[in-house]
């Protein structure tokens, strides 16, 4: 079983703006309160086939989180494959609603192990994680809108 997990914000800044910040994923741990450090494990840093190494931290609980990303059409979508210890897909999508406000929409659909809980790790992972990613948005605004 897996539990998919979506959030969604407006960003008062243009499409061209997001996508600039967004598509940098060495950035994405100053937005990113649970990514703690990324590595890169290829030489290329943006388009489909480049693989990241992510240490991340919710609360007590550090892992290493592998993605390949799997998705790259510019000023539309980012995926990604997870491939460590949680699995699963991750994308995020992007929404020109006019020329200074951007929809800004975020869908991971993870597996946890055995040892994370399982289905219940999941089931009590599911609004932790949508409390954490909320404010990564906000944080990403922040960065964004000033």
């Amino acid at each position: 079983m897996s539990k998919t997990i979506e959030v969604e914000t407006l960003i008062y800044a243009s499409l061209d703006d997001v996508w600039n910040e967004v598509s940098k994923i060495e950035n994405h741990s100053k937005w990113m309160k649970d990514a703690v450090n990324i590595d890169f494990q290829t030489d290329n840093k943006s388009g489909v086939g480049t693989k990241i190494k992510v240490l991340t931290k919710i609360g007590p609980i550090k892992l290493y989180d592998f993605m390949t990303f799997t998705k790259w059409e510019e000023k539309k979508s980012i995926g990604v494959d997870h491939v460590g210890i949680v699995t699963g897909k991750g994308e995020m999508k992007f929404e020109k609603i006019d020329e200074n406000t951007t929809k800004f929409k975020w869908t991971e659909t993870l597996k946890f192990p055995i040892y994370l809980g399982g289905v219940i790790g999941e089931l009590f992972g599911k609004p932790v994680l949508e409390l954490i990613w909320k404010q990564n948005l906000n944080n990403l605004k922040k960065i964004i809108e000033t």
